[in-house]
């Protein structure tokens, strides 16, 4: 069944996006995190740092502890109520910070993210502190991007006002489900008052963006309830949405194992559950970023993506500029500096260690070759803006388009034949209806994934 909305931006047809739904990348990069290795040598590090020295940066700070346990959380975090778990952890990190910064001479910071885990894990003070380490490490401007993410279960009101005085003007509260069946499935119950409460007060403070992170497919969620907690969503009207497909991988994530399979909504489902958010959201004017994003048509991450300036890094669609370089400090935290990608220890104990001997968490990583940087510029320019200018490929790395990716464009006829992909001399366009399978489209290029058993090692598309 086809269908189709004027503001909907996505033309669904039930069939097709079954044929599609198998694994695959999110392609936050390219090449993904399991191409990495541990080949990778300080040195490379040191040569990457140097190679584009007038570049801004993007800083990220993993604070990897929460005090509860989320059972369907696939990230890496430990879990602890003894608040004292911060304070090795700090001192740390900023080892880490101020011997690493010498590398970057004091670049200027155009973004910084505190992610988990739960980084309002710490204190008022501590959350000081370490902005302090920064500014001293890093030249900070006005207008820098400054973002947390926060657990409204552990927190009061007046933390709002500590994070504004400290700069901090982005906000991104983990929510998932308003529904109170699925919060308790899920070890995630939560005061769903003081949620709306948190929000107001934050645009009351002049907080400049407010993203709501939501789970789709979660146990006993259903078409009703979903659509409930998009109208309470709505009522408060956030910034931006992240709308995330839950990927139930209890081999991979063993707090899964309490996620019972006979209360996972089916695929059927579940597909209409992301239909009818997409059509909900887009009809009261959010803009579909793709995949799990959606932004107010007048947000820039939505105006980013009209005027064919978005990209996508390891934090997600993103408006900064390709010249921008990501530094991660802390556990297991990924950097994308010069033409590599490099991650600190992913084990606590690890990092400590190898910080205090060496004063550097490096585990992993790897540098781009030319085809690795060609293939990402391809994957990037579809996954951000729906379309490719094969020519601009061609002039920028020195190849023929259909000679060079003769396999790649086999690849991709499948999808041309079902009306996924247009193609012609100029360009490579995804059309409507192949919106929601751009991580398919994207695999065609992706030349790691020859590799099938690759792809058993990521998340379906749906």
């Amino acid at each position: 069944m086809l269908k189709k909305v004027s503001n909907y931006q996505v033309l669904w047809d039930r069939n097709i996006l079954e044929k599609y739904n198998c694994s695959g990348p999110r392609y936050t990069s390219y090449p993904t995190a399991l191409e990495f290795h541990e080949d990778f040598t300080l040195t490379d590090y040191s040569i990457a740092c140097a190679k584009y020295p007038q570049y801004p940066l993007s800083i990220y700070i993993h604070i990897p502890f929460c005090k509860k346990l989320c059972y369907y959380c696939g990230c890496n975090k430990i879990i602890t109520r003894q608040s004292s778990k911060a304070v090795p952890y700090l001192n740390i990190l900023e080892t880490e910070i101020r011997e690493r910064s010498l590398l970057l001479k004091k670049r200027k910071v155009t973004q910084l993210h505190f992610g988990g885990g739960t980084p309002t894990f710490l204190s008022s003070q501590q959350i000081s502190w370490l902005m302090t380490i920064l500014r001293e490490n890093f030249k900070f401007e006005k207008t820098t991007e400054i973002s947390i993410e926060l657990d409204p279960r552990e927190i009061e009101l007046h933390l709002l006002n500590h994070l504004h005085n400290e700069g901090f003007n982005r906000l991104s509260i983990g929510v998932q489900d308003f529904n109170k069946e699925v919060q308790k499935l899920i070890n995630r119950e939560q005061n769903n008052t003081f949620i709306i409460k948190l929000v107001k007060y934050a645009k009351k403070l002049g907080f400049r963006s407010i993203n709501l992170d939501l789970i789709y497919g979660l146990p006993k969620q259903t078409r009703k309830s979903f659509s409930n907690t998009l109208s309470q969503v709505l009522n408060i009207k956030p910034d931006r949405l992240s709308i995330f497909n839950y990927a139930h991988i209890p081999e991979l994530f063993a707090s899964q194992c309490k996620i019972k399979n006979n209360d996972l909504p089916l695929i059927d489902e579940k597909i209409s559950i992301l239909q009818d958010t997409i059509f909900t959201l887009t009809k009261e004017h959010y803009q579909f970023i793709g995949m799990d994003h959606f932004a107010q048509s007048n947000d820039e991450l939505a105006i980013a993506q009209r005027n064919g300036t978005l990209h996508r890094s390891f934090q997600g669609y993103t408006t900064q500029s390709n010249n921008c370089e990501i530094i991660g400090f802390g556990m297991s935290a990924i950097s994308m500096i010069g033409n590599t990608y490099m991650q600190n220890q992913k084990e606590l104990d690890k990092y400590y260690i190898q910080v205090k001997h060496v004063n550097h968490a490096l585990w992993r990583g790897i540098v781009l070759n030319e085809d690795d940087l060609l293939r990402g510029e391809i994957i990037k320019q579809l996954i951000c803006n729906l379309t490719l200018n094969k020519l601009l490929i061609e002039s920028k790395f020195k190849i023929t388009f259909h000679k060079y990716l003769k396999k790649e464009l086999e690849l991709l006829k499948p999808f041309i034949n079902d009306g996924l992909v247009e193609i012609d001399y100029e360009k490579i366009q995804v059309t409507e209806r192949g919106r929601l399978l751009i991580r398919n489209i994207c695999m065609c290029f992706d030349k790691y994934l020859q590799n099938k058993t690759r792809k058993k090692q990521f998340s379906r598309v749906i």
